[in-house]
């Protein structure tokens, strides 16, 4: 076992306690210039299109993992010339089974545009507290698909997640507001974004968690029957196969007519590559997690970044603190905690799972290639 001085460090302090940190400032972060970007006065009377953001989002995480495989290749193969460390990677980038992940990586790729829904019609405190229903659609994938079983207080878990959810968002008196609320800070700055609508960004989350559970339960019922790559090849992998219905359907089929009049870059500023690059980004810093901490610090650093949000949200944004959102927000709190929590000591030489992805969806969850996603 590695004592206390071998564990690595940055700065004199552990790693893994500058990870879970980072994590929870970049999670917080995230959401609220997501928003902002949202509801911010268009650049040069144009708002950008989300398609565009969502495609070079994962050409960005394509890049970083691409990067981060290429070194992990290069110190296993130590002394190989360059382009044996190139075919190297590229056949395990490309393996016979690797397409398989094109159906997670569209269905992450659907999620991230749904984020960009919900947070134009939520405020960013009541979307981070909304989407840790991702945690209820996993375990139901899980449960359906897997055959996984669940221990009783990750049922009681799972109640408690989905009454704080219907506290916060779906109870007419909650501190998100009802239909059509406007934002304190935004009326008057432009006309064309209008009223947030609360259904709508709602509807938007739900389906982008249900999208994100069965993305993930997907993904991780395909790699039990994969060739064995790492963590980072999975990455590429995903990100890759990601670029495809980005393009093709966002960027192109949705949003092409428009983007050919305005421009792929209409609407951009400091802020929209802010928000690209803090998702794209994020899920490096969940990996640092999941790697130098365990799963259960990653969830921890999911509950200090909805406190976060929550507090910068009422500075901001001007939100509206209520009892029905605080009583909501301890409730999803505490079921994040009590769901992973272990029910028992880890055993001496309990074999631990070779695949701890990002998402996150994700899982990043906002994005498990290198996200949420995310």
């Amino acid at each position: 076992m590695a004592t206390e001085n071998s564990k690595p460090t940055l700065l004199g302090m552990p790693l893994s306690l500058v990870s879970l940190a980072t994590l929870a400032v970049q999670n917080a972060v995230l959401i609220l210039v997501m928003h902002y970007s949202r509801i911010m006065p268009p650049v040069n009377g144009q708002r950008y299109f989300t398609s565009t953001a969502v495609f070079l989002n994962e050409v960005l995480k394509l890049i970083i993992a691409l990067a981060i495989a290429f070194r992990d290749t290069s110190r296993n193969l130590q002394g190989a010339p360059f382009s044996t460390v190139c075919r190297t990677l590229q056949n395990q980038a490309f393996s016979s089974d690797s397409w398989k992940l094109a159906i997670p990586a569209a269905l992450y790729t659907f999620q991230n545009s749904l984020q960009y829904i919900a947070v134009s019609n939520l405020d960013a405190a009541t979307f981070q507290v909304t989407y840790q229903l991702k945690i209820l659609t996993t375990a139901i994938f899980s449960v359906t698909m897997l055959r996984r079983k669940l221990a009783f207080k990750q049922w009681v878990a799972l109640v408690l997640l989905m009454a704080g959810v219907a506290i916060v968002s779906v109870m007419p008196s909650m501190g998100g507001g009802g239909d059509s609320k406007k934002h304190p800070k935004r009326d008057g700055i432009h006309a064309d974004h209008g009223a947030m609508s609360n259904s709508i960004g709602l509807f938007a989350v739900i389906t982008a968690c249900a999208t994100s559970g069965l993305a993930g339960v997907y993904f991780e019922k395909v790699l039990k029957n994969s060739a064995k790559v790492t963590l980072w090849v999975r990455n590429v992998q995903l990100s890759f196969y990601s670029l495809f219905p980005a393009l093709f359907i966002g960027v192109i089929f949705k949003d092409g007519r428009a983007i050919q009049q305005a421009g792929f870059f209409a609407g951009y500023n400091n802020v929209v590559w802010a928000a690209i690059t803090c998702q794209a980004v994020g899920g490096l810093l969940v990996a640092m997690v999941v790697n130098y901490a365990d799963n259960i610090a990653k969830n921890f650093a999911t509950s200090i970044s909805i406190i976060l949000s929550f507090i910068a949200s009422v500075w901001l944004f001007d939100f509206e603190i209520t009892i029905n959102f605080i009583v909501g927000m301890g409730f999803v709190l505490y079921a994040t905690y009590l769901y992973s929590a272990p029910s028992r000591p880890p055993q001496t030489g309990e074999p631990q799972s070779e695949y701890k992805l990002p998402n996150s969806e994700d899982e990043k969850e906002s994005d498990p290639a290198l996200s949420q996603k995310s």
